[in-house]
């Protein structure tokens, strides 16, 4: 994700906006990996060497969280705790995705690549969104 995007969705006197955007970027990207886990796990399993069943559930999960951060993302203020929710779970969510790399699960080159870089780009979700939240709340 660019920088020049990021600073983009930002831009706004109103910091309650740049949270909305926050969590809907996020609704937007999780749920279509959450689809493509669960539409395609069969031959996404295979790529990243992941069990199909795993990416499967996954893929299920992740709609369905995806879809709560989108219905919070189109409130007009969301609630902070509901937020510090979606961040506290995006935290969680990066480092087990880290620790199930290294603890557990037994990647192909592709999912040593791929599991690093989804989870840097949900903890980077997260710090956006904690700072959004931060400013929303000053």
């Amino acid at each position: 994700m660019s920088q020049a995007l990021l600073a983009g969705l930002a831009r706004t006197t109103r910091p309650q906006v740049a949270v909305r955007r926050f969590l809907a970027l996020d609704a937007v990207v999780t749920g279509a990996n959450g689809i493509a886990y669960a539409a395609a796990s069969g031959p996404l399993g295979e790529l990243l060497g992941v069990d199909a069943g795993l990416l499967f559930e996954l893929g299920l999960f992740l709609t369905v969280f995806a879809a709560g951060v989108g219905w919070l993302a189109s409130r007009p203020e969301p609630s902070a705790l509901a937020v510090k929710a979606v961040v506290d779970a995006n935290a969680v969510w990066a480092v087990l995705s880290v620790v199930a790399l290294v603890v557990w699960l037994e990647p192909t080159a592709a999912g040593l690549v791929w599991a690093p870089v989804q989870a840097a780009t949900v903890a980077g979700f997260a710090g956006l969104q904690w700072a959004a939240l931060r400013a929303a709340t000053r």
